[in-house]
């Protein structure tokens, strides 16, 4: 946007401004600063600048990502003054196919500019090998719900737990930390670990860690609401109690992008298999994705209203931002309570 006093305007309109701590202001310093922030977003989007900007995308950028960098970048700053020596870790509970990556690469590259180091990771990175799947797979066959990857019991949780410790440990300039990836287009969709010759070098001091997952945060159900939800569920909520303290207790802050239906998750995730496919990579077909995502939507079904009413696992006051989203991936306008409480 060309004209800074708009710009603040349109801001602090966004339906998260105030959640996000954004204050109207008239420092032009503060208000050119928002307006690079908000180029170098659209740039990186592909999306034009100015008045060429369609107003979904114009609000993608100044009402969406940059109300959320700015709060992340408050709680850095407060995290710097307490803990100096252990990086941010900033946890993203958002269901498949929401925007997560995107959010997550984003914050990446505004957080670089500002002379940051932010490590990406994903959830998705700890599932297990195609191998281990399999004979998971095979050892619970009665189970559908561990034999593909997605639920609770499909990570191998004391890698991500090393990973999360060693990274919290990258304090120095001479740290080298090898980040595990995941290639979901292995054996036709499928899945299987990237060889190590594919995995995400980090050297040097890390002072954000940006971790994402569909699962992250949720809340094992207690014994009889388990019981109460079947057998299949009953040894998914199992595996999920060993996640708060593995992974969640890493976690200085949260995002929750809270969607308006989890039914949105079946388009989302077969227009990013076709995406896929459009470029060469193999995938599954659009029935083998419908299979892929009924899997998980019991974990949507019995985890998101914990997650929505209490919020994640090891949220603390003032640490959590929940924010919701539409089917085209937009804010909605009537926007969720925030978390004022431990519980």
């Amino acid at each position: 946007m060309s004209d800074t006093a708009s710009l603040a305007d349109y801001v602090c309109s966004s339906p998260i401004a105030i959640t996000c701590g954004v204050k109207h202001t008239d420092d032009p310093d503060q208000l050119s600063h928002w307006q690079k922030l908000g180029e170098l977003l659209a740039e990186r989007l592909g999306h034009p600048t100015g008045n060429k900007a369609s107003n979904q995308q114009r609000a993608r950028v100044y009402q969406y990502y940059l109300p959320i960098y700015l709060w992340l970048h408050h709680q850095l700053q407060q995290h710097q003054q307490t803990h100096p020596d252990t990086p941010l870790f900033v946890g993203m509970s958002a269901p498949q196919g929401s925007g997560k990556t995107t959010i997550c690469e984003e914050l990446q590259h505004l957080l670089a500019q500002g002379g940051y180091q932010a490590v990406f990771a994903s959830l998705d990175d700890f599932y297990l090998t195609y191998d281990d799947q399999q004979a998971l797979a095979k050892a619970n066959s009665q189970n559908k719900l561990l034999g593909v990857r997605g639920q609770a019991g499909t990570h191998d949780i004391k890698l991500a737990h090393t990973t999360l410790q060693q990274l919290k440990s990258a304090n120095s300039d001479s740290s080298e930390i090898a980040l595990v990836r995941y290639d979901k287009s292995s054996h036709s969709g499928r899945g299987d670990r990237a060889p190590e010759s594919a995995w995400q070098q980090v050297k040097g001091k890390v002072d954000v860690v940006l971790f994402e997952g569909w699962m992250l945060g949720f809340r094992p159900l207690l014994d009889q609401a388990a019981q109460k939800a079947g057998e299949n569920m009953m040894a998914i909520n199992n595996h999920l109690k060993k996640y708060p303290a593995a992974i969640d207790n890493f976690i200085d802050v949260w995002l929750v992008v809270k969607v308006t239906d989890p039914q949105f998750v079946y388009d989302w995730r077969l227009e990013a298999e076709h995406k896929s496919k459009a470029v060469g990579k193999p995938g599954m077909t659009d029935d083998q994705v419908a299979d892929f995502v009924d899997r998980y939507m019991p974990g949507y079904t019995h985890y998101l209203p914990g997650l929505y009413s209490h919020g994640p696992t090891t949220k603390q006051p003032g640490k959590v931002l929940t924010i919701q989203i539409d089917k085209s991936r937009q804010l909605t306008q009537e926007q969720p309570e925030q978390y004022t409480h431990e519980d």
